[in-house]
């Protein structure tokens, strides 16, 4: 989580600069959500993500030197520098990508559950989107025919209560995003998305469903995002007090607590975790800055279509 944090807080300061181009989508606050369900499941496992992903990249095992060069449109990003923040892929780990397309994940993560049952292999995918996706008509379609054919899905909703600018309350009929599996006999879970053991526990169940044939299960994670929705958002559509009470109860700081009353760690390895994390941020952006740029003639490899 320390990493993800870090990461995210780099790509800023990188955009404020003005090295980065384009648009992009921070996960800082959401960290809980990536870590703990990518603990849940095995390295061969698939992932599709979201505009916001790179914390589920990096949770994914992704190489954060390649994944910063990415971001920085480099020629030793993990897509050659094509893909960038908001088509961030890294299948040599299962992540199918990130989409800048609200929603558009969902299909891509039918379709790859689809293939791991008629090869009758025993993986599951698992499908993030976020409270503004769960309104999109490929959602339910999707939720649909994961459901009737019983695919090996685990849909994610990461509902940090906000579509850009629009509260969740205001933009939907219900208050758990997570009744609507009932339309289709799926189960649902709700967990707290600011847990990280509370997510691995319940991403996990979700999974042994899927991986032994029984169908998806739909997760709502219970979360807040730090950043606006993107770099132009000023977030004045929520207040300081509301900011506040969600930071209180932060992922990171509060799990790091638990392991050090615990006896799990002591405060001095929780500082080296720390600093660890910082060094290894902070070389991907050395290891991004100094690679090249894609030559123009790549514009004409990788294409399927």
């Amino acid at each position: 989580m320390r990493h993800i944090r870090y990461f995210e807080e780099k790509v800023m300061e990188l955009l404020q600069e003005g090295y980065i181009k384009g648009g992009s989508h921070l996960y800082a606050g959401e960290e809980a959500c990536a870590v703990g369900a990518m603990a849940a499941i095995r390295p061969d496992d698939y992932i599709t993500s979201t505009h916001r992903g790179h914390g589920h990249a990096v949770a994914k095992d992704g190489d954060l030197n390649e994944l910063m060069a990415e971001i920085c449109g480099k020629a030793t990003g993990c897509c050659k520098g094509k893909g960038g923040s908001l088509h961030l892929a890294d299948l040599s780990t299962g992540n199918l990508g990130a989409n800048g397309i609200v929603g558009g994940s969902f299909g891509i993560a039918c379709g790859a559950a689809l293939s791991s049952k008629m090869q009758k292999q025993d993986k599951v995918v698992l499908c993030f989107f976020g409270d503004g996706a769960a309104n999109t008509g490929i959602a339910h379609e999707a939720m649909n025919m994961a459901a009737a054919w019983k695919l090996p899905v685990v849909f994610v909703c990461e509902n940090n209560l906000y579509g850009m600018s629009v509260s969740v309350e205001r933009a939907t009929s219900v208050k758990d995003l997570s009744v609507r599996a009932k339309a289709y006999d799926m189960p649902a879970i709700i967990a707290d998305g600011m847990d990280v053991l509370a997510v691995k526990e319940a991403v996990e169940k979700a999974a042994k469903t899927a991986r032994k044939g029984d169908g998806p299960t739909f997760v709502e994670l219970k979360t807040y995002r730090y950043f606006g929705h993107s770099r132009s958002d000023p977030r004045a559509y929520r207040t300081k007090e509301e900011e506040a009470e969600w930071k209180s109860r932060d992922a990171i700081e509060t799990f790091e607590k638990r392991l050090i009353e615990n006896g799990v760690i002591t405060e001095e390895e929780a500082k080296k975790i720390d600093q660890e994390a910082l060094d290894d941020i902070n070389k991907s952006e050395e290891f991004a800055k100094a690679s090249p740029d894609p030559k123009p003639e790549a514009l004409y490899e990788d294409l399927f279509a």
